[in-house]
């Protein structure tokens, strides 16, 4: 492989602006939104609900517009891996990329058991292990192929998503306020749900609960910044994508769920196990339960398949910063880091064979740290962008020459930051995600002795080499 791609290290520019804004809706609307939500709005009542979405839609937007400055100034394939060891330190870049990446690949695993446990809805009989297989293999073949190829993909099967949750709302709100006949002639509930039993029936301090499990539902956004590196004209692509992911997803989010919470009693929701299939059922669709399961398949193709993405050039960056071995970095001639991408298939199937022989153990540590990730890596946005627009200001740049600018600064980073610091310890006080606390952090503290021990030389080396070209 000693293309001049390769020798040169530099990925091809081919994603265009809808290939960006697909991929960051597809990181974001995964299966928990399709899953989960009913928990949500059992939990934080059909206001708390609504207003959670919001706030996460909120939280989301402050860190998109920290990582758009980034990413119009210096897109790069590593984004804010490679961000944090330039403007935070390269010991925190190094335990941000690595653990960003095993994040990934474990979702990735995760995802191909879903769509296993998924495709048993219509082939009881098959094992879920041909499935994922199966998946597993068209997934590695479409991110072997080009970015492009990748984008490509990504964008229908996000798009599958983004017109289902079109249309629900569309139905759902016609028949929400009588406009279509519910089923069994049950009258339009109108706004009635949301009042019945108070604004907030369990409380408040549940709506903030169930805040920090809304705030991962939007995050996969950040997948903007990796793909940065292979977009065309990022000056103009990248903060077009950004703004429509962010109206957009907090538009579809919050739309939806208040259909939800409008079409159901919100007693009712919280102990399904998923609401759209209810809802659809009650508006008299037909097939509803195998419409929403190959909607749910979909979403998890996508979220597979842009996690073994994120996961492939986040291994590559890391390379390029000295923090991997050299061989991760070579590109094909099509400019694929097939190398990182082989690895982050393996560790994805590794992980898959831990679910299967060591559930409770291996495969629960690993996933546990996953959780923490993706609030590491928002922080480390918020973090970056802070340091960098203070050293940009301070070394004579101009503001006018950013072609993005992260407006209200420093309040933004801060509030983002901070918003974001909240949610990671929160964690520790939910029964259910405090493993991602008591596993991640001495996971994070691992990655730094690591550095220290084996990687601070080559580290500095390449850092070195990067500013002397």
């Amino acid at each position: 492989m000693n293309t001049s791609q390769e020798q040169q290290g530099q990925l091809k520019q081919s994603m265009k602006s809808r290939h960006l804004f697909m991929i960051a809706l597809g990181g974001v609307i995964g299966t928990g939104f399709f899953l989960s939500t009913g928990f949500t709005i059992g939990q934080a009542g059909p206001l708390g609900a609504v207003l959670s979405y919001i706030i996460g839609g909120i939280c989301m937007y402050l860190i998109m517009l920290c990582l758009g400055e980034l990413s119009v100034a210096m897109p790069s394939a590593g984004s804010f891996q490679d961000y944090t060891t330039k403007f935070i330190g390269p010991a925190t870049g190094f335990a941000v990329g690595w653990m960003y990446w095993l994040g990934w690949a474990v979702t990735v695993a995760l995802e191909l058991t879903s769509i296993g446990l998924t495709m048993k809805h219509w082939f009881p009989h098959v094992s879920i292990w041909v499935w994922c297989l199966i998946f597993g293999v068209v997934l590695f073949v479409v991110n072997a192929f080009s970015a492009k190829g990748f984008a490509e993909t990504e964008f229908w099967f996000a798009s599958i998503k983004v017109i289902t949750i079109i249309l629900f709302i569309i139905l759902g709100g016609a028949a929400m306020f009588g406009f279509i006949h519910l089923k069994g002639g049950e009258a339009a509930p109108y706004l009635s749900h949301f009042t019945q039993d108070g604004l907030f029936p369990n409380g408040f301090i549940n709506v903030l609960v169930t805040m920090v499990a809304v705030n991962f539902s939007f995050q996969g956004t950040e997948l903007i910044g990796i793909a940065s590196g292979e977009s065309e004209n990022p000056q103009k692509t990248i903060p077009r994508a950004i703004r429509q992911t962010v109206w957009r997803t907090i538009l579809f989010f919050g739309l939806a769920v208040f259909v939800l919470c409008g079409l159901l009693p919100w007693k009712q929701a919280g102990v399904m196990e998923s609401p759209f299939v209810t809802v659809l059922d009650k508006i008299g669709i037909p097939y509803d339960a195998d419409i929403m399961n190959f909607v749910i398949l979909t979403a998890l193709l996508s979220v597979a398949n842009s996690g073994l993405y994120a996961t492939t050039r986040m291994l590559y960056a890391l390379s390029k910063n000295g923090m991997a071995s050299p061989v991760f970095g070579r590109l094909t001639k099509r400019g694929v880091p097939f190398n990182a991408l082989i690895l982050s298939m393996a560790i994805a199937c590794l992980s898959l064979l831990s679910y299967k022989f060591a559930e409770d153990t291996v495969y629960m540590v690993l996933l546990s740290i996953a959780g923490m990730t993706a609030i590491l890596a928002w922080m480390s946005i918020a973090a970056s962008q802070f340091f960098f627009r203070r050293r940009y200001l301070a070394e004579g740049g101009k503001l006018e020459a950013l072609h993005f600018k992260t407006p209200l600064y420093p309040v933004v980073p801060i509030l983002a930051f901070l918003i974001n610091l909240i949610a990671l310890i929160s964690l520790w006080f939910d029964p259910t995600q405090r493993p991602a606390i008591e596993y991640g952090i001495p996971a994070f503290i691992l990655c730094y002795i690591l550095y220290f021990l084996f990687f601070r030389k080559k580290s500095e080396a390449a850092r070195l080499k990067m500013e002397t070209k």
